[in-house]
């Protein structure tokens, strides 16, 4: 198994090597936000604000107005639940080019609570001006930032940091979802760390004998992607979505919204995070808790459909990837 380590720190030295107007922002997290080698290399463009988020959030909208594109990188559920406020009237309400680069993201962190960002989709969604983005493997985080910086607004990246798959060879665009798998009965929409338990599945569905169509969606506002839209109209038994945030408000409530302005009638299973807090434990451990792994996604669906699906744990492990995906640099579960 090939797993790739700090992308996201390599990526942004070399990414902003030419691009003299960003600039790096701290919450003191710095190391677990893989930013250190970016302090290094170029110590002008750094600064560590500290655990002082609202003054974080005031500070990049003042340098924004004078010409920067600041990067903020802290936890998500820093960047969200503590300066909304200021994030709201100190860059979104004048459309700022700042850049929020949200780690951690979901019950990706054995933190509990005080620390699992759930609801931070459903959060940055409702702000005007805001571009939401999530990422899913190492091929999106080299990618992430270009879309980010081509916006010219507010951004707010769902960030995966330390070892990253490699699921795809073709870099993300915005508002344009990726196709794994064509078919018509089912459609899955997945993002972040699901798509990689969503394609096992897909693989398991189709070997079952339904036809499926998965789409892995990196941007979650704006919403009106033409090819999930197409997608949406032509599924003729359910639409699944899974994700690592709370059913209220992230993708699937992305997803029920556009269905409601198609007025497709297909049924609609959103899988995620229910209205509840998550709690301490193993990213492993909460995802087969909340059913966002491949066993819980295949559960759920059979249980929608009224069929039970059958499977193993060899199935699981050996499922076939689309060519879009890198085969050899899945992760096991």
């Amino acid at each position: 198994m090939i797993l790739e380590e700090q992308v996201h720190s390599r990526n942004i030295v070399t990414w902003a090597k030419d691009k003299e107007n960003v600039v790096v922002l701290s919450a003191d997290l710095t190391g677990s936000t893989e930013i250190t080698e970016f302090q290094k290399t170029y110590p002008d463009r750094f600064f560590n604000l500290g655990m002082a988020e609202q003054n974080l959030l005031s500070w990049a909208g003042g340098m924004a107005r004078e010409g920067f594109v600041p990067l903020l990188h802290t936890f998500s559920v820093f960047l969200v639940r503590r300066p909304y406020d200021q994030l709201a009237m100190s860059v979104c309400y004048p459309n700022l080019p700042v850049i929020l680069v949200g780690f951690l993201p979901g019950i990706m962190t054995p933190g509990g609570v005080s620390h699992q960002a759930i609801e931070d989709i459903s959060l940055m969604r409702g702000l005007p001006n805001m571009t939401v983005l999530e990422v899913g493997d190492a091929t999106d985080i080299e990618g992430v930032l270009d879309v980010a910086y081509e916006a010219r607004g507010p951004v707010y990246i769902r960030m995966l940091r330390g070892s990253t798959p490699r699921l795809f060879s073709e870099k993300i665009k915005l508002n344009t979802a990726r196709t794994l798998r064509e078919g018509d009965e089912l459609t899955i929409l997945s993002s972040g760390i699901c798509t990689e338990p969503a394609i096992r599945a897909a693989d398991i569905l189709t070997k079952y004998g339904l036809s499926v169509r998965h789409l892995h969606v990196s941007t979650l506002k704006p919403f009106n992607d033409p090819t999930i839209d197409i997608a949406l109209r032509d599924t003729k038994r359910l639409v699944v979505t899974v994700e690592n945030h709370s059913v209220i408000g992230g993708l699937g409530a992305a997803v029920s919204e556009r269905i409601g302005v198609l007025g497709n009638i297909t049924q609609h299973l959103r899988i995620g995070i229910p209205d509840s807090f998550g709690f301490g434990a193993s990213a492993p451990y909460l995802m087969h808790h909340f059913g966002i792994d491949t066993p819980g996604i295949l559960n759920q669906i059979g249980e929608a459909i009224g069929e039970r699906i059958p499977f193993t744990e060899d199935q699981i492990l050996t499922a076939e990837m689309p060519e879009i995906v890198a085969k050899d640099q899945l992760e096991a579960l």
